[in-house]
């Protein structure tokens, strides 16, 4: 049975860390958690009262099909087992999606996506990747991943093969997307002019399972990966001032060109993050809101926003500056 990924891991400091703190700094990390435990403190820990069933696919796969009351409904070259939805085989110019039927209300969540990507292609001789879609139109195919290249909402995608061959970016990568149906995804280029940030990660022809955490809460985007069979979740991409309407369909879809490779879905696990939000915020029209970012960042530069880690240190460093004279200054340890 797979390992269940929990969220509250990302936020979970090494208890053993404040033994070595002075004093001072340990009442201020105890203040900065309490202060960050106000905001967060609902976050599921993937337990099964956040599963949101109605947006999850889980073997064996039960409401997968093409009938009225199906919750997931697929395309192309998609085939579904018992153990896994492959988007593509291993062969060469195939499209297959699968795309939930259900649309989205919730303000703040966090998608859960196990997946794996194989074949018999050596280094640079297998593609093309897959693709997660949080978007207001489904099963639209197109040449981004077997979907839209115009699309409105969000998607992440899990590039393998290198179109633009650039020597800064080693491939697989992922990286994020929010589109008002303006732009379009460059495939040429890897979609480096409106990407959010992205990572590089080795995620092809594992023996163990692999996985990507996508969290959208309180307008920040953040996506985290666990490809190591370590059940440690790393950090890829952190972005602020999203915004994403709800009342959209999540998705997944893959292609292959030339060069071919497995693409399969395990499951996609959806948890309700419980999050307070202002009266104003409440009393809004979600899905009136126009899929955005307050700031994109450039091709050549990163003006990402300030992480939640950033602030704290910042934070952490001028308030022990102030405080330093209430430490005793000849204490020897």
């Amino acid at each position: 049975m797979a390992r269940e990924r929990s969220p509250a891991l990302w936020l979970h400091p090494q208890t053993n860390v404040t033994h070595k703190m002075p004093v001072c700094h340990r009442i201020l990390l105890l203040l900065w958690l309490l202060h960050f435990s106000s905001v967060h403190s609902d976050i599921t820990d993937g337990n099964a009262e956040h599963l949101k069933r109605e947006h999850s696919l889980i073997k064996p796969y039960q409401g997968v099909g093409t009938s009225p009351s199906s919750q997931w409904d697929f395309w192309g070259s998609t085939l579904v087992t018992s153990q896994y939805v492959r988007l593509t085989p291993d062969e060469r110019s195939k499209q297959g999606s699968i795309w939930n039927t259900v649309p989205c209300y919730l303000k703040d969540w966090e998608m859960h996506v196990q997946f794996k990507i194989h074949g018999s292609g050596k280094k640079n001789l297998h593609g093309d990747g897959f693709a997660i879609w949080y978007t207001k139109d489904r099963l639209h195919t197109g040449t981004v991943f077997g979907s839209s290249a115009n699309f409105h909402g969000l998607a992440i995608f899990i590039d393998t093969y290198p179109n633009d061959e650039a020597p800064d970016r080693s491939f697989p990568y992922i990286s994020a997307m929010v589109n008002n149906g303006s732009l379009p995804y460059d495939h040429g280029k890897d979609g480096r002019s409106t990407e959010l940030g992205g990572c590089s990660v080795e995620v092809r022809n594992k023996d163990h399972d692999t996985y990507l955490a996508i969290r959208y809460s309180k307008g920040r985007l953040t996506i985290m990966i666990d490809v190591d069979d370590r059940n440690d979740w790393k950090e890829c991409i952190d972005f602020g001032g999203v915004r994403l309407p709800t009342g959209y369909y999540f998705g997944a879809s893959a292609a292959t060109g030339d060069l071919s490779d497995n693409h399969d879905i395990i499951s996609m696990k959806m948890y309700q993050l419980m999050v307070e939000h202002t009266p104003e915020e409440d009393n809004q029209d979600w899905t009136k809101i126009e899929p955005s970012v307050s700031l994109l960042k450039s091709p050549k530069g990163n003006s990402r926003s300030q992480t939640y880690s950033d602030c704290w240190q910042e934070e952490f460093s001028l308030i022990c500056l102030s405080c330093s004279h209430l430490l005793p200054q000849k204490r020897q340890y």
